[in-house]
């Protein structure tokens, strides 16, 4: 039996079977369940599961696995279930039992209870994780192209434009993308968000004068482009109910498209402008004065975020600044967090006679330095405790040195060692060193503060 057809066995069997699985999603890291009744999962039993890191308890279960075989034990549970990934199993409330009932009411009220900062980061995290892969992919390909010319290649060569083109392509159109899946994450027709992004970034808009200014493509950047697309997904849904059955497929994409279209350039541009200008232009100006504070505390509560998987919220914030500044002065100082925890895990695989942690460490340190670091969040530093705050300072560390260096990557990528080829203006050694500066503080605090052994003892 394989490892994927192993482990999705095993989690069936903690999380209630089968039939108690409403949802299968997965991220890079984490499979993601959302389930009929919660009460049946015994997490103490899933995390013993050899292969699952880390388990976290939300609005879904989260089931910290590890890229690559996250993708297999996802396709496991979904041949075995019969769900599609992404594919919600709709209640049958006739045939429910009372215990059934319960839980559907439970996780209704659950849901109204949920925050409105929460809702809107995950909103965003569901409009642009399925999108990270492609934004890392492309982002290596430029960062290794640039990084060539700069040492000397020659642009005009026919293999550079080749590896130009493909590197720029996602970020070409990552407007319509964006537009497609937001569509998508409201419940609208995700051509028609797609749509929406090609309103706010088209090359024609330059020939339009609105309020007496010639209007400028990509005014607002993605903000603008997520909200225009939610309007899209929005006002869809009230035409089809007013529009027949018969002539919906003409009429409804017809009205949503020209009133969004007309709203989009004459009020989400300019008001979306303004959005953009204000938080790039904060986030600099943060940087900028706030130096070794604002890099020391933007690292170190960054980690907090990535607890609760809300992270990915921050990546149109990272596409805006390089839309206006051709970088992101942020996710190099962000990027620390995971630099930090590295050194905490290694102070505890150092510290630790715990055989168990010490293979937990040993299969997340890898990807821990590659940038991908909920492996070790969720196998170690966060259930130990105390070693989730160290790691946290020992980020903090190498922000504060990242803001004071003045670092910035010219793409959205992984970070850690696999964002070295990103960083802008030949500062590949810097942000290295900014690197080793979170390992060492994190390995430190955490060697002379942050572990005792009896900690391990229930891991």
């Amino acid at each position: 039996m394989k490892k994927e057809e192993r482990m999705a066995q095993e989690i069936l069997g903690h999380i209630g079977g089968q039939d108690n699985v409403q949802r299968i999603a997965h991220c890079m890291t984490r499979l993601r369940l959302s389930l009929k009744d919660e009460t049946k999962v015994d997490h103490d039993a899933l995390k013993q599961v050899d292969g699952v890191m880390g388990v976290v308890i939300d609005e879904t279960l989260q089931i910290v696995i590890g890229p690559g075989m996250v993708n297999r034990v996802a396709e496991q549970l979904s041949q075995i279930t019969g769900l599609g990934i992404g594919e919600e199993r709709g209640p049958d409330v006739d045939n429910l039992t009372f215990e059934e009932k319960a839980a559907l009411q439970k996780q209704q009220i659950k849901q109204k209870n949920r925050t409105p900062f929460k809702n809107f980061l995950r909103r965003l995290a569901n409009i642009f994780i399925p999108l990270i892969p492609g934004l890392v992919a492309s982002g290596i390909i430029n960062g290794g192209v640039n990084f060539a010319i700069n040492a000397g290649a020659d642009e005009k060569t026919t293999i550079m434009k080749i590896l130009l083109l493909i590197g720029s392509g996602i970020f070409t159109y990552l407007a319509v993308l964006v537009g497609w899946n937001t569509a998508k994450e409201f419940g609208g027709t995700p051509v028609l968000g797609a749509i929406a992004g090609m309103f706010l970034f088209n090359p024609l808009l330059a020939d339009i004068t609105i309020y007496g200014e010639a209007l400028v493509p990509g005014r607002g950047g993605l903000f603008g482009v997520i909200f225009a697309a939610w309007l899209m997904s929005f006002l869809e849904k009230r035409v089809r109910k007013i529009i027949p059955a018969a002539v919906d497929i003409i009429f409804t994409p017809l009205i949503t498209v020209l009133i969004v279209g007309f709203v989009s350039l004459y009020a989400i541009m300019p008001v979306a402008g303004v959005l953009s200008d204000g938080i790039t232009k904060g986030l600099i100006t943060l940087i900028d004065i706030g130096g070794v504070v604002a890099g020391a505390v933007l690292a170190g509560f960054f980690l907090p975020l990535v607890m609760v998987g809300l992270h990915h919220g921050l990546t149109p914030i990272h596409l805006e600044l390089i839309n206006t500044y051709n970088n992101t002065a942020l996710l190099p100082i962000l990027a620390m967090a995971g630099a930090g925890q590295v050194g905490a895990a290694i102070a505890v695989y150092v510290k630790t006679k715990n055989n168990r942690l010490r293979n937990i460490i040993k299969g997340g340190l890898p990807v821990g330095f590659l940038g991908i670091g909920e492996p070790l969040l969720y196998g170690v530093t966060l259930p130990l405790g105390r070693p989730f705050i160290t790691a946290c300072m020992g980020a903090a560390l190498g922000g504060a040195y990242q803001a004071v260096i003045q670092t910035a990557a010219k793409s959205v990528g992984v970070s850690g060692l696999s964002l070295i080829p990103l960083i802008d203006d030949g500062k590949f050694i810097p942000y290295f060193l900014g690197l080793v500066i979170a390992y060492a503080g994190g390995f430190i605090f955490t060697y002379l503060f942050g572990f005792k052994e009896e900690m391990a003892r229930d891991i």
